[in-house]
């Protein structure tokens, strides 16, 4: 499973919107340029995201998109599979022999896991310097 720009942008703007919760609309023109993406694309990438209520638009003069939900009931896996679909490694794995099924539906669950139990709270609260599964290399 490759994650498309779909996804990935779906997923700044979730995390600029939680970064600034509770402090009003956020532009998509702001989150744009902020990132230095193209305003059109995010345009097209926030539509389902509202249909699925994950946000939701303030039109006027200082209107824009807000969170539909807090950001830390609001998974990675939810942005994901509303602007990638169903989460899987490969096509056709029901037609897999039993070992090999075996083993996408590992990578599958385990990808699953990972994209399920992080929040756009987690996501946009993110700190390199607290991050302690890197790994540390001596020479």
């Amino acid at each position: 499973m490759k994650i498309s720009t779909k996804g990935r942008y779906g997923l700044t703007i979730m995390m600029e919107l939680a970064k600034k919760h509770g402090e009003g609309p956020i532009s998509l023109k702001t989150i744009a340029q902020s990132n230095d993406l193209s305003e059109h694309y995010l345009e097209q990438l926030v539509a389902p995201l509202r249909n699925a209520g994950y946000v939701r638009s303030i039109r006027g003069a200082y209107g824009g998109y807000v969170l539909g939900s807090e950001p830390n009931e609001i998974t990675a896996g939810d942005v994901i599979r509303i602007l990638e679909g169903p989460i899987s490694p490969v096509e056709g794995i029901e037609n897999e022999e039993p070992a090999k099924k075996a083993l996408w539906m590992k990578i599958r669950d385990a990808v699953k896991d990972v994209l399920d139990s992080t929040t756009i709270e987690d996501l946009a609260n993110y700190n390199e310097d607290d991050n302690t599964d890197g790994y540390m290399f001596y020479i």
